[in-house]
């Protein structure tokens, strides 16, 4: 006999748990610590919040110098530093013990749009002048650079199985696979499958298969194995109608078991697909999750919450 899949949990159940208040401008970014219980958001307010997720308390707040910050990140092991970028063309990582002595790291031609550590020692940043830079943070210096995309780069995604090796996406369309002992130049380039910007790339648990979301409306599953696509989801955007119709999504998010892809989009909306599902439909959509454009997204790394942040201020919890 046929054995049915079992039953995602989908709304109602799901709803919002939390709502995380304290920005005045736009949230631009969003980064769980390692701990799964606090986390690190970016505004264009000019303000770092390090939050409790459990309790929404804020438990600290870095004034920056831009208040164009784009990319944040959080070192997983520790969970002492944290690292942002903008407009200003910089990667500054603050100690939270310490953050009035920043480190600012100077290298790239472009905004920066995506940071995370490596470890305490290592950080990768993706910019809008194409390149990626792998760098020494104790010495401020550039180790490496990966410059083979042909437009900006949007979003990093380390693997979890093998750190060595980071999957980054670009305006070019196109996913490259990277190993930092060999920067010279990609393992592996996949494009030819989205239409539009690709905005944002996330690994799955197993380290062997990514997803991607980009403007045109879709989300992709890539295996590195088949060096090509497994699936997709998402009704297709034309270019020319992204910025008046919406439904372009800016960033997707594995749950833990890789069941579930999560994917923000331009008008607001949270969907999550059922990656064993016939992909015609989503598993669920959190309706109008938030009031704008869904900036960022993210589950944390126990798996039991996920974290949207919005134009409109707030981050919110779904669980």
């Amino acid at each position: 006999s046929q054995s049915t899949l079992p039953q995602i949990r989908g709304s109602p159940a799901v709803k919002t748990r939390r709502t995380l208040r304290g920005h005045f401008g736009k949230i631009t970014s969003m980064h769980w610590a390692g701990d799964s219980q606090s986390l690190i958001s970016a505004s264009q307010d000019g303000k770092l919040l390090l939050w409790n997720a459990i309790s929404t308390n804020k438990l600290k707040a870095i004034s920056l110098k831009s208040n164009y910050v784009m990319a944040v990140g959080m070192e997983q092991s520790k969970g002492n530093l944290v690292a942002c970028g903008g407009l200003d063309n910089l990667c500054t990582v603050y100690n939270l013990n310490d953050p009035d002595n920043a480190i600012e790291m100077a290298s790239h031609d472009g905004i920066l749009n995506s940071c995370r550590f490596l470890d305490e020692n290592q950080i990768l940043t993706g910019s809008g002048d194409g390149t990626i830079i792998l760098w020494d943070i104790s010495k401020h210096q550039p180790l490496q650079t990966f410059a083979e995309h042909a437009q900006d780069v949007m979003s990093l995604s380390i693997n979890p199985t093998n750190p060595s090796t980071f999957v980054s996406v670009s305006v070019d369309k196109s996913s490259k696979i990277w190993d930092i002992r060999a920067p010279d130049a990609s393992v592996l380039t996949i494009s030819g499958f989205h239409q539009g910007d690709i905005n944002s790339v996330d690994y799955m648990q197993s380290g062997l298969t990514f997803g991607t979301g980009s403007a045109d409306g879709t989300a992709r599953i890539f295996d590195i194995r088949a060096c090509s696509e497994l699936c997709c989801f998402g009704k297709l955007i034309e270019e020319c109608k992204v910025m008046e119709e919406g439904g372009g999504l800016t960033s997707v998010s594995f749950s833990r078991s890789g069941r579930l892809i999560f994917g923000g989009q331009t008008d607001s909306n949270v969907l999550a697909w059922d990656v064993l599902s016939d992909k015609a439909h989503p598993a669920y959509t959190l309706n109008q999750a938030h009031d704008q454009h869904v900036s960022c997204l993210g589950v944390n790394p126990n798996g039991d919450a996920l974290c949207t942040g919005s134009w409109d201020t707030m981050l919110k919890l779904w669980a």
